[in-house]
């Protein structure tokens, strides 16, 4: 109180309130000072409201929870896992076609035809796989190519040679002197084997065709002849380029000008690179860069004096000569000693054995023919043993030469590795690059 007896408005009321609520100095305060009563005054409302939050966090924090449990029943069920995005539905009719075996050829088709233009009908029976084996075949009018290449791919000597995928020779063809196949045709067996039948190289039946029909020749050829050895030259070319092996096929031993003419095709064969292309390229070898297939010649008509030994040796080092300088793999890919047709021999009785084999004549009526009954007084053993051959029977030759042409090696024919598919394409880029090739043409220059 003041000395007039009246109260001081700054020590009470509405003016001390706000001096409580004004914020002091931080730090440690002075509780005996001046003012440090003042500090630690709380006032009655303050305090209340104090209380009141305190008692209301202790009341939530003492609440029990209350936990709600299920049922037994549906304590058990799990909760269904998310359903995954449904995958489209696939057709049942392509699902099928993909389970389905590859549809079996029954007969031959044309790859290329007789006016040297490719067929695309071929693709129809190709998959998309790259275990595949090309074999080709060459040889003169009348040498039994397609007998060869039927017999190795789907026949037997029992069946008529009318039901051979590759159509044989006629007796009315031989007697007219023509030739049955044209062009190049295609087969493929359920093992994934191609067999390409071609027209005959070299071919005076289709020579006179062209002269006597009066056929127009392309304008880059002014003689007959000239056009007949670049066709045949076209498709020799081809098959050393597309294919594994190339069975060449003779009747008699032997043709010089058939050898003359192996070496011109292999002269005028497209260049592919190898598999080890990018190696070989560095140190600059061109040997290396380029892809030679198995060649193989077959004797057909063999007769029995061509299976004696010592005639035997002759041939082989005849063939060694004539392709001394050829990159074509012509040796050391089949052996006839190894597949026990001279039991006899010893494995080094040849020197240089090359890739030839012997087939006899096929004569059924003679093989099926029942032996002479003994005469009277005559050993009954000797009935009973068949007559004297001079070689195994015609269908054991068959089934060891096709084991043998089976179970060559089948390198890569471009720098990579090609499906069915990709051969099929592989090969039309090649035939249109066979005749368009520069080398070809200029040959055919200087033919002319």
């Amino acid at each position: 109180m003041s000395e007039s007896g009246h109260s001081q408005p700054g020590l009470y009321g509405i003016e001390r309130r706000r001096r409580w609520k004004e914020p002091g100095p931080g730090g440690p305060q002075n509780l005996s000072g001046p003012g440090g009563r003042e500090r630690d005054y709380i006032a009655p409302w303050e305090r209340e409201r104090r209380d009141g939050s305190e008692e209301t966090s202790t009341a939530v924090m003492q609440k029990t929870p209350i936990i709600l449990s299920k049922p037994p029943a549906e304590r058990s069920k799990q909760p269904p896992p998310p359903a995954a995005p449904a995958a489209p539905a696939m057709d049942p009719v392509v699902g099928q076609a993909k389970l389905l075996p590859p549809e079996r050829m029954k007969h031959s088709i044309k790859l290329v035809d007789d006016q040297m233009n490719w067929c695309d009908s071929a693709i129809e029976y190709l998959l998309d796989q790259t275990d595949v084996l090309v074999v080709g075949v060459l040889g003169l009018q009348g040498t039994g190519k397609s007998m060869v290449m039927s017999l190795l791919s789907a026949n037997t000597p029992e069946e008529d040679q009318r039901a051979y995928v590759f159509r044989a020779q006629s007796a009315e063809m031989k007697e007219r002197g023509g030739n049955q196949t044209s062009g190049i045709d295609f087969f493929i067996t359920q093992e994934r084997i191609v067999f390409l039948d071609t027209q005959p190289i070299l071919s005076p039946s289709i020579l006179d065709h062209l002269i006597n029909n009066d056929r127009k020749l392309p304008p880059e050829y002014n003689l007959p002849h000239t056009y007949v050895e670049m066709q045949s030259l076209q498709i020799a070319a081809f098959l050393f380029t597309v294919c594994h092996v190339v069975i060449v096929v003779q009747d008699w031993f032997t043709d010089l000008s058939l050898y003359r003419f192996l070496q011109t095709a292999e002269m005028v064969k497209p260049s592919t690179p190898s598999p080890s292309h990018e190696s070989s390229s560095s140190s600059g070898s061109e040997e290396g860069a380029e892809y030679y297939p198995h060649l193989v010649f077959l004797q057909n008509k063999a007769r029995r004096e061509d299976f004696c030994p010592r005639k035997l040796r002759q041939m082989h080092l005849m063939i060694d000569q004539l392709m001394a300088h050829s990159h074509l793999r012509y040796k050391g890919t089949l052996s006839m000693l190894q597949c026990n047709v001279f039991p006899g021999l010893p494995p080094d009785f040849l020197d240089s054995e090359v890739n030839l084999f012997l087939m006899p004549f096929m004569d059924s009526e003679t093989e099926s023919e029942t032996p002479p009954r003994a005469g009277p007084g005559s050993s009954p053993l000797f009935s009973l043993l068949p007559g004297y051959r001079g070689h195994p029977s015609f269908q054991s030759l068959v089934s060891k030469l096709r084991s043998q042409v089976m179970s060559m090696a089948r390198p890569q024919l471009s720098h990579t590795i090609l499906t069915e598919k990709n051969w099929f394409h592989y090969a039309a880029r090649i035939w249109d690059g066979v005749k368009k090739s520069s080398a070809l043409a200029e040959y055919s220059r200087l033919l002319a």
